[in-house]
C-alpha cells in the first residue's frame, strides 16, 4: 500500500472511492513520506496535521455513507505558500506575514477542498515567488531532491520538490516568469501553466490587479503524472468574481487531440543563449517522437523571439510595484535575492519610454500569434541549462536563460512541462510544449505522449555531491 502515494492523484482518489484505502491511511502514509524526506530539502515548510486527519476521518465518513464530495475526495495534497489557506499560516516568503493565519482561501485553495482535497501543509517559495531560487528569510532554502547542492528552480520549488519526492501527489504552482515550468524542469515532474485568463488568482500572494504587470501571474497544477493536470485544471479553472481578467472559455479534452495530426515547430536554441548538449538532445528526441508518430514536425525559432531580452515589464517603474507589495505586507526589510534583483535590473524608465515599451510588448504578442497560426505546438527548452548551483539563478548573467520561458508570459499562452531524459550527471530534463490560447488541450495532450515516449518522472535518490 505505501507504493499509493507515488501514484497519481487521480489514482488515489479512486481507491478512496473503491475503498482499498482510507483517506486516513493515504494521509498518514503521505505525512510520513514527508517526515522521512523534507530534513534533506525543506519543501514543506507548515503542516496541518490534526486538521488533515480530522478531515480524513470527515472524508472516510461520509464515503460510509455513500456521500463523494468531488474527484479529490480524501486525496491529501499540499499546496504553495504563496496561495491563502484558511487557517493555516500563509507567508509568501515575506517576513511582514511570518505569522499571518488567512481567514478565507483562496480560491483555488476553495475549489480544491470543495473538490474533497485536504491540504496537508504548505510549501517553501522565494519571497513573493519573484525569484527562480527557492529560499527566504522565514524558511530558509529548499533543496532539490535528485541533489540537495543544487535548486530546485523557483518559485515553486517546494511544490516541485516534495511532488517529485513522493511527500505529495500534487500542488499549486504560480508561473509570472517560469515559476511553474522551471522547477517541473530541475526536478523532473510534470507541470501546466493554463492561458493567462483561465485561472484566478484571488489570495494569491501577487494578487490581480497589478496594471502593467497583471497579465504574467498564472496558477497552475504541478504534478508527478500528466494525467493528474488534466484531472485538475476543470477544477481550479474559471470566474470566481473577483479576478477581473479571468474568461469563462470551455475547456477541451486532450483525449480528442491526435498526435498525428498535429503541426509542431520545434527549436534548442532562442538565438539568445544557447542551450548545453544535454538539453539539445532532450528537445531533438522529444521531436523526433511526434514525427515518428506522424505529425508535422519542422525546426524553426519565433523570429520575435530575438526581441526577448528586456521584454518583461517588471522593472521599468523602478520595481515600485514590488515596493508597494512590501509595504502592503508589512515587511520592511526584503531577502538579500530580492535586493540583488532590484540593484542589477532596476533602472526606471520615464513615463514615455514605459509606455512605448509596452506598446513593443503588444507588437509582439501580435507578432508571436502571427507565427503560432501555422501551427499546434512549439517545442523548446525550459532552460538552457539543468538545475543548477544554489544562487546561481539569480546571477545577473542568468537572465537570458530566462527567456526561454518569459516569452510565454508575454504572450500568455498555456505550456506544459514533462521529464523526457536526463543530463549526463543524473538531473532531470523536461521540454516545454507551448500551444495557442486557450488550447490546453493540446498541450496537454502533447505532454502525455512525451510521458508515454520517454517516461516521465522517476523516483529520486536524495544526493550530495
Amino acid at each position: 500500500m505505501n507504493d499509493l502515494i507515488f501514484g497519481s492523484a487521480k489514482g488515489i482518489a479512486e481507491a478512496i472511492r473503491n475503498k482499498k484505502v482510507s483517506s486516513l491511511e493515504v494521509v498518514d502514509l503521505c505525512l510520513a513520506r514527508i517526515s522521512e524526506v523534507n530534513q534533506d530539502i525543506n519543501a514543506v515548510v507548515k503542516l496541518a496535521v490534526n486538521r488533515a486527519e480530522r478531515e480524513a476521518r470527515e472524508a472516510d465518513h461520509l464515503l460510509s455513507n455513500g456521500t463523494i464530495k468531488g474527484p479529490l475526495h480524501g486525496v491529501p495534497i499540499t499546496l504553495k505558500d504563496s496561495i491563502d489557506t484558511e487557517g493555516i499560516v500563509t507567508t509568501g516568503g515575506t517576513m511582514g506575514r511570518k505569522d499571518f493565519i488567512p481567514k478565507k482561501d483562496a480560491t483555488v485553495a476553495e475549489r480544491l477542498r470543495s473538490a474533497g482535497a485536504i491540504v496537508m501543509g504548505k510549501t517553501n517559495t522565494p519571497e513573493l515567488t519573484i525569484l527562480f531560487e527557492t529560499d527566504n528569510d522565514v524558511y530558509g532554502r529548499t533543496n532539490n531532491p535528485y541533489n540537495v547542492s543544487k535548486t530546485p528552480g523557483g518559485s515553486s520549488g517546494g511544490a516541485a520538490a516534495i511532488v517529485a519526492s513522493g511527500g505529495s501527489p500534487l500542488d499549486m504552482g504560480s508561473d509570472t516568469g517560469g515559476s511553474i515550468r522551471v522547477p517541473a524542469h530541475f526536478c523532473g515532474i510534470a507541470g501546466l501553466k493554463p492561458t493567462y485568463g483561465r485561472v484566478p488568482r484571488t489570495g494569491h500572494i501577487i494578487p490581480h490587479g497589478m496594471g502593467a504587470v497583471d497579465g504574467y501571474t498564472t496558477i497552475g497544477p504541478m504534478s508527478r503524472f500528466v494525467e493528474d493536470l488534466t484531472y485538475t485544471l476543470p477544477i481550479i479553472a474559471g470566474p470566481d468574481d473577483s479576478d477581473p481578467f479571468i474568461v469563462d472559455v470551455p475547456l477541451r479534452s486532450p483525449e480528442d487531440v491526435k498526435i498525428s495530426d498535429l503541426k509542431v515547430a520545434f527549436h534548442t536554441d532562442n538565438g539568445i543563449l544557447a542551450p548545453s548538449s544535454d538539453i539539445s538532445d532532450a528537445v531533438i528526441r522529444a521531436a523526433r517522437s511526434f514525427s515518428d508518430s506522424g505529425a508535422f514536425v519542422e525546426e524553426k525559432i519565433p523570429p520575435p523571439l530575438e526581441r526577448m531580452v528586456g521584454m518583461i515589464p517588471m522593472p521599468y517603474d523602478g520595481w515600485a510595484w514590488l515596493y508597494r507589495l512590501l509595504e502592503k505586507y508589512g515587511t520592511s526589510e526584503p531577502n538579500h535575492y530580492i535586493k540583488g534583483r532590484i540593484q542589477t535590473m532596476g533602472q526606471a524608465k520615464t513615463v514615455s519610454e514605459y509606455t512605448d515599451h509596452l506598446e513593443k510588448i503588444d507588437e509582439f504578442r501580435s507578432d508571436m500569434l502571427n507565427f503560432i497560426e501555422d501551427y499546434d505546438l512549439i517545442l523548446c527548452p525550459v532552460r538552457p541549462y539543468v538545475a543548477t548551483d544554489h544562487g546561481a539563478c539569480e546571477l545577473p548573467e542568468s537572465g537570458l536563460g530566462m527567456t526561454y520561458t518569459n516569452a510565454y508570459n508575454v504572450t500568455g499562452w498555456p505550456a506544459t512541462v514533462v521529464r523526457v531524459s536526463d543530463s549526463q550527471d543524473g538531473l532531470p530534463i523536461g521540454v516545454q510544449m507551448l500551444a495557442n490560447p486557450w488550447r490546453e488541450d493540446i498541450a496537454l495532450a502533447a505532454a502525455r505522449h512525451l510521458e508515454k515516449s520517454f517516461g516521465g518522472w522517476s523516483m529520486p535518490q536524495l544526493v550530495t555531491n
